[in-house]
């Protein structure tokens, strides 16, 4: 997942800034961690997710990403190396990525319960070697999974898609950056009929998955970064942005209606909700960069919002599903309560508000205090010519 903005790749030229495309990403990764929040009362029955298709967020930034790496790098490769655009790639990523896994660690003990039968099984030894790993985001395998959930990330469950983010990015500096628009078309024609298939014959019907090390799940997740990363790379290069007023709230209106519509068919005719998936990737997500890239923010305040969200976008996306898992630990805990206490759904309102802002708060403390300097101090050391 490309969180990235072009406004902080390491080049220094006039390249027009996609400000609208910083707040889009803001939005998903809020809409991310209300998805999240919510998730925790389905039991595991999608059709009761209240914003029911907020997992399509990261199909959205796997668009964002083609579309921006094209954007920033393209016309670049004349004058930069392999090693040169790696090293740019894992100053921005990166940091986030370690003070992630931090933060899954710090918390890990804090989260068991019945929804994580392995965390009182797991010697610290184990916890910090899986830590250490998650340090360069290799995935970890079924033998080293501590909470249960057979992620192949188990501090930090969203980084599967930063995985899958880092993928895309070796393979389009390696081969397809070199490769024609028409040979790219075809790819993306490829790439989307594989996504439909995958959507319309899930047997849950939907495109959720790609977290673990098996077969099914790769699947998921190759195809899932496949299309969006490769039709945002090609919109890039041939679609040219066009001028419309009030871009950044027609753009989120539309995020915000495709993530909230509620499970689209029935038990018995899963596809429906599968196409609807696939067809929203397909069709909706390049309309929605295609829209914010057409835009302007205006005004002062506008741009504040969206320099905010920008910010926070990546950083929150990476840091808040530690503070998710403690969250479901302490409904596991206090269910009763919860239940039949005259206070216990207030309180648990209050809670499920204070995840949020914590983690948004956290978030943003985080861009300035560590990200930013960090990578500044990284480009320094390591873009020296």
């Amino acid at each position: 997942m490309n969180l990235s903005n072009t406004s902080q790749l390491g080049f220094s030229d006039t390249k027009k800034h996609y400000k609208i495309l910083d707040g889009l990403r803001g939005v998903a990764a809020i809409i991310v961690v209300a998805f999240h929040i919510l998730e925790t009362f389905t039991g595991g029955d999608h059709s009761k997710q209240i914003i029911n298709h907020g997992y399509l967020a990261v199909d959205f930034f796997f668009v964002l990403s083609g579309f921006v790496i094209g954007y920033a790098y393209d016309d670049r490769w004349q004058k930069m190396t392999l090693g040169g655009f790696f090293k740019r790639r894992l100053i921005r990523l990166h940091p986030m990525i370690i003070i992630g896994m931090i933060i899954g660690a710090v918390t890990f003990y804090f989260q068991d319960s019945s929804f994580f039968p392995v965390i009182s099984e797991t010697p610290v030894w184990k916890m910090l070697l899986v830590m250490v790993i998650g340090f360069t985001l290799i995935p970890v395998g079924h033998s080293m999974d501590i909470r249960g959930w057979t992620e192949m990330h188990p501090l930090n469950g969203p980084a599967w898609s930063l995985f899958f983010e880092y993928v895309g990015n070796i393979l389009y500096a390696l081969f397809i950056r070199k490769l024609s628009n028409k040979i790219l078309a075809l790819l993306v024609f490829i790439a989307g009929a594989a996504l439909i298939h995958l959507a319309v014959t899930s047997p849950h019907g939907d495109v959720i998955g790609g977290w673990s090390i098996d077969a099914t799940q790769l699947r998921i997740g190759f195809t899932r970064l496949l299309y969006p990363f490769l039709a945002g790379l090609l919109l890039s290069r041939i679609v040219k942005p066009g001028q419309y007023k009030n871009a950044f709230f027609w753009s989120s209106l539309i995020l915000v209606v495709v993530f909230s519509i509620p499970r689209v068919g029935n038990p018995e005719q899963v596809w429906q909700n599968g196409l609807y998936d696939s067809l929203s990737i397909i069709f909706v997500f390049p309309l929605v960069v295609y829209i914010g890239a057409s835009g302007e923010t205006k005004g002062k305040m506008a741009s504040k919002i969206s320099r905010f969200l920008g910010d926070i976008s990546y950083p929150l996306y990476i840091i808040h599903y530690p503070f998710i898992y403690m969250y479901m630990a302490w409904i596991a805990k206090n269910q009763e309560f919860i239940d039949t206490a005259p206070l216990g759904k207030t309180t648990m309102i209050l809670i499920s508000i204070t995840v949020l802002l914590v983690t948004v708060t956290l978030a943003y403390a985080l861009f300035k205090l560590y990200d930013v300097p960090v990578r500044k101090w990284l480009t320094n050391k390591l873009m020296k010519k």
